[in-house]
């Protein structure tokens, strides 16, 4: 009943029903009295869609973590004139008595419930609502639903303390379920009389008993001639269990595996045992014996069994009693028995640890119910898609997305599940996975950031896959939320050093050539003040490290023609910082450089630049002129800063040391050292910046660094820069200035 990761395109239904969902209020609903949804009166809808609206609501409730559940979800469906449900999927704690309560009236034929704790026994009464349609039903792992609350007698001081006492429901059967076929009980809480709980039952096709422990079974014979599937996981076997089985002909699958790890367990599988049901069992198409001791030889000699191209048919199964089946298994569960590595199993579909086929077996299979088998599971494949290579990527994926969505609680899964993400999505992979389901990777790598935050290992492992997708663009359709759980990472007070890292890097490819609004927002969410934070704890360690140069790096990019976030640089002492690190670190040239370029922003913003105009500043901006830091780089942005400070002209210049005319030669003498064939490590998405410092007289020389400028990016990257120059308008604002008196002759030459 697992909704499988989808590789095709949603059909047109689905994206209904989704829409639907989103906006119930826009759509199928109004709101009464401000807090109760009620249907519109004239929507009538069939069960296929009301289905759809259930299960589809559940999903997106548990993986999807914008989307708000409704207090009155279930009432929608409460009257079955205008509402019709048939085949429901419910799931852990997103369903309570009141929910099953509102829908009581409608004739279900499946209900699967799934882990619902928070069911009471108020739910059994319900249940018998459905007694008469029901034909399938799941109670498995919902450990609350035979205890109902009793309020002790006398109500003395302990009332407060204690108001409600759980007791067990000895009395509920399933009596007068007439059509019920399909029955799992999984993880059935002790104490609760199996027997006489199914006594009343007259003919089940399905019964699921996983992890419930019952010394005498006899009481299945009475289904002897309707029970085709039986799931007997984790129960403790012996021989009277393996007579009753026996017993059970018409048996078409039949599951009496176990998790070695979960006790210590008596019962050992025998060469007898597995030909009592290859002769008895006639009809069994599927058998799962995972996780079994072999007690004796079970397998025919291994010269024998090494011989011939890989068979599955019976007479040579490496497997002896096997060499019985009539035909070969549709499935046999093998996984964690020494069985799987045999080299003729006669079955088409084989769970086991021995390749990457029977590890996918193994995870599809035990998914749902048994995560503490699923995560070993991954685990094998993680290794698999490490060391070797991965023939199955798309399957591959598909399991583990759908295994981390469903186990989003389940800490085991999540770090093997995110550890076998990193290397299903990266590069070699690339080429064979659609859109869609990179988007889903990354869902649920940003649903495992969200739910582990104090988790090492889950945090890594996700960053790490992040890393595989291109940034910004993959991850665009989930901006916000990403750059709110990055940041996240950053703020949090104990830091693993590797995260950090990565979480930086990050940080700075997602404000890297994006559009200015999404700036603005990040910026909103704190942004700056987390680099300028991060900047600060290195400088006290005195350690320049990659963290250190990706956030001035990321702050430079997220004051890209961004003034509010230029401004918050200035408010949050980023000045005094940018001096430090100066100081702190002469020789570190990448640093200087990311620092200037940043400083090159805030510059460009004419309201923030009297800030700048302090003696101290403008001595550090033209010492810098004749840094030789990253080739032209430092020299360049240190430039580029003076020149927008010339450009608001003589008045402005507030200060009495350096003297202005004294800078403006120093500018000069730095512009004529430069190469003008440097290859630059710069990346411009407008010139405006540039352009707007071209027609003015008031500064030549902020005009002659604009006119260099333009002319090396163009001549050293025509394809990428000639484009940009003509769509902004700069061709006749460089053949204007060619006529100005003022600028100056080797400026208009460069124009030229």
């Amino acid at each position: 009943s697992l909704k499988m990761a989808s590789d095709s395109p949603e059909s047109l239904m689905t994206l209904c029903t989704d829409y639907c969902l989103r906006n119930l209020e826009g759509t199928l609903c109004y709101l009464l009295d401000n807090e109760t949804l009620r249907l519109h009166p004239d929507i009538f809808l069939p069960s296929e869609i009301c289905d759809k609206l259930v299960n589809e609501y559940v999903e997106l409730v548990k993986t999807d973590s914008i989307f708000e559940p409704h207090e009155s979800f279930f009432t929608l469906f409460s009257d079955p004139r205008s509402t019709r449900l048939a085949r429901i999927h419910l799931r852990e704690h997103i369903v309570q008595d009141q929910d099953l309560e509102a829908i009581r009236k409608q004739d279900l034929i499946e209900l699967y419930l799934t882990n619902c704790e928070k069911l009471t026994a108020k739910s059994l009464q319900t249940l018998v609502s459905f007694s008469h349609t029901l034909i399938s039903l799941s109670l498995f792992g919902c450990s609350n639903i035979f205890y109902e609350e009793e309020n002790p007698g006398g109500c003395e001081d302990d009332c407060l303390v204690n108001p409600t006492r759980q007791v067990l429901v000895k009395d509920f059967t399933f009596e007068g379920f007439s059509r019920l076929r399909i029955l799992n009980l999984g993880r059935l809480i002790e104490g609760v009389n199996v027997e006489t709980l199914l006594r009343p039952l007259a003919s089940l096709a399905a019964l699921d008993l996983s992890g419930i422990q019952l010394n005498d079974v006899g009481f299945l014979t009475q289904w002897k001639d309707s029970l085709v599937s039986l799931v007997l996981y984790n129960m403790d076997l012996s021989e009277e269990h393996i007579q009753v089985i026996a017993q059970l002909r018409k048996l078409r699958h039949l599951d009496i595996s176990r998790d070695h790890l979960s006790s210590y367990y008596k019962f050992k599988l025998t060469r007898r045992v597995l030909n009592l049901f290859v002769e008895n069992l006639v009809n069994l198409t599927s058998l799962d014996i995972s996780g079994h001791t072999m007690l004796e030889n079970c397998t025919i000699p291994s010269m024998e069994e090494k011989m011939g191209q890989t068979s599955i048919e019976p007479a040579k199964s490496s497997i002896a009693p096997f060499r019985g089946l009539k035909r070969p298994l549709q499935f046999l569960g093998l996984f964690e028995t020494s069985l799987c590595r045999l080299t003729h199993i006669p079955a088409y579909k084989v769970s086991g640890d021995k390749n990457e086929e029977q590890v996918l077996n193994a995870i599809e299979a035990y998914t749902e119910h048994r995560p503490e088998i699923t995560s070993r599971a991954i685990n094998l494949l993680f290794d698999i898609a490490r060391i070797e290579r991965c023939s199955q990527l798309l399957r591959a994926l598909q399991l583990v997305i759908t295994a981390l969505k469903c186990h989003k609680d389940d800490k085991n899964i999540q770090v093997t599940g995110s550890a076998a993400l990193f290397y299903l999505t990266n590069s070699e992979y690339r080429m064979e996975q659609s859109v869609k389901l990179r988007r889903q990777v990354i869902q649920v790598v940003l649903n495992g950031m969200e739910s582990y935050q104090e988790d090492t290992f889950v945090q890594r492992n996700c960053c790490l896959t992040l890393c595989n997708f291109s940034i910004p663009e993959e991850l665009e359709f989930q901006y916000r939320r990403v750059n709110e759980l990055l940041l996240n990472i950053l703020n949090q007070s104990r830091q693993d050093e590797s995260i950090q890292r990565i979480a930086v890097h990050l940080c700075n490819a997602l404000v890297c050539q994006v559009d200015n609004d999404h700036k603005e927002a990040v910026g909103k969410m704190g942004f700056v003040m987390t680099m300028l934070k991060l900047i600060q704890k290195k400088l006290a360690d005195k350690t320049c490290d990659q963290v250190m140069e990706f956030s001035w790096s990321a702050l430079w990019n997220i004051t890209d023609e961004t003034p509010d976030n230029c401004e918050m640089f200035l408010n949050y002492s980023g000045m005094k910082l940018f001096l430090e690190c100066l100081k702190e670190f002469p020789e570190k040239q990448e640093l200087h450089r990311n620092m200037l370029g940043l400083l090159g922003n805030v510059a460009e913003v004419k309201e923030l630049r009297p800030q700048l105009m302090t003696s101290q500043f403008i001595s550090v901006f033209s010492n810098l002129l004749e840094s030789k830091a990253d080739g032209i780089e430092v020299s360049y942005n240190a430039c580029g800063v003076l020149s927008h400070i010339m450009f608001d002209g003589p008045e402005a210049w507030g200060i009495c040391e350096p003297h202005r005319e004294e800078v403006v030669k120093r500018m000069w003498a730095a512009i004529q050292s430069w190469d003008i064939n440097s290859r630059r490590n710069i990346n411009y998405r407008s010139f405006e910046p540039i352009l707007r410092l071209l027609p003015q007289g008031i500064s030549p020389v902020s005009q002659h660094w604009a006119t260099w400028a333009l002319y090396n990016l163009v001549s050293v990257y025509p394809d990428k820069y000639c484009p940009l120059l003509i769509k902004e308008g700069g061709i006749p604002l460089l053949k204007d200035m060619i006529k100005m008196a003022s600028a100056r002759q080797e400026t208009k030459e460069m124009a030229r």
